[in-house]
């Protein structure tokens, strides 16, 4: 199991000084940010050039790619919004195939106006995704989902019945703990019944803050926020045993979120505090 980042708090700077930052940290692999005309990957230009200058510059850095990740609306309720998402995916799947990187991440689209998110799921979801995943599978690449909250995989419920009709075996998820712990969902009993569907893992915290919660309850905003690993309640060792015995030997991605830890500081603390368990 490696440990490595997601390169979006970079997004200003130069691909070239994220690798280098990642090489000389210790990290062994990188989460990249991925666009068509933009992100520390274009995949447009990839698909112009075949990538060969990216695959020296990770090779060089003693580096893998762990996926390419574009987060975004897959449900649009715009359709050539939609559309235009999509097909920027379909150009990421095909960019992944070249780089040989596995595993693409996005995510479950939003609920649709005037529909509850299983509505969205049920109704909307499959049509969306069908090609997405045939596509995918051509290429030999797996579709991994962000469990954001605000989709349409906010809870296991969720997960279960898109899994029922978007059924194909190159789409799961993009684990990410955090999500759930402040739901009050079992975060390491989702790991263990959703283990054939995690093709990748975010690496963040939750910190709960009691007396907040106390003062405002659970239905107001406030009493949680997202930090780096180990500065929170999720049990790590636990976890990452939990995704072993399953079978998951891919990469810990930590996704920085953590407003109290400037980048650099909160991504080498990161690091260091996981390097235990793996």
């Amino acid at each position: 199991m490696l440990i490595g980042f997601y390169t979006a708090p970079f997004r200003n700077e130069p691909f070239e000084r994220v690798v280098e930052f990642a090489s000389k940290a210790g990290f062994k692999a990188l989460e990249v940010l991925c666009g068509v005309g933009s992100g520390h990957i274009d995949a447009q230009q990839v698909l112009r050039t075949g990538g060969g200058k990216i695959k020296q510059l990770i090779e060089s850095a003693g580096l893998t790619i762990s996926a390419l990740a574009m987060y975004g609306n897959t449900l649009a309720p715009d359709q050539t919004e939609r559309r235009r998402f999509l097909s920027s995916l379909h150009k990421m799947i095909d960019a992944a195939a070249i780089l040989g990187v596995e595993v693409v991440c996005t995510l479950a689209g939003m609920p649709m106006p005037n529909k509850t998110k299983l509505q969205t799921i049920e109704e909307d979801a499959p049509k969306a995704f069908r090609r997405l995943c045939e596509h995918a599978a051509e290429k030999g690449i797996k579709i991994a989902l962000e469990n954001w909250y605000a989709t349409n995989l906010q809870t296991l419920l969720h997960w279960d019945r898109f899994f029922e009709v978007v059924n194909y075996d190159n789409i799961g998820l993009n684990f990410d703990p955090s999500h759930l712990v402040w739901q009050d969902i079992d975060y390491l009993y989702a790991a263990e019944k959703f283990a054939d569907r995690i093709f990748h893992v975010h690496a963040k915290d939750t910190m709960i803050l009691w007396h907040r919660r106390r003062y405002i309850g659970n239905q107001e905003h406030g009493w949680w926020r997202y930090v780096i690993p180990g500065f929170g309640v999720i049990d790590w060792g636990q976890l990452i045993g939990i995704l072993r015995s399953n079978g998951y030997d891919g990469v810990l991605s930590i996704e920085h979120e953590d407003a109290s830890l400037p980048r650099e500081e909160g991504l080498i603390k990161g690091l260091k505090y996981l390097r235990q368990f793996v």
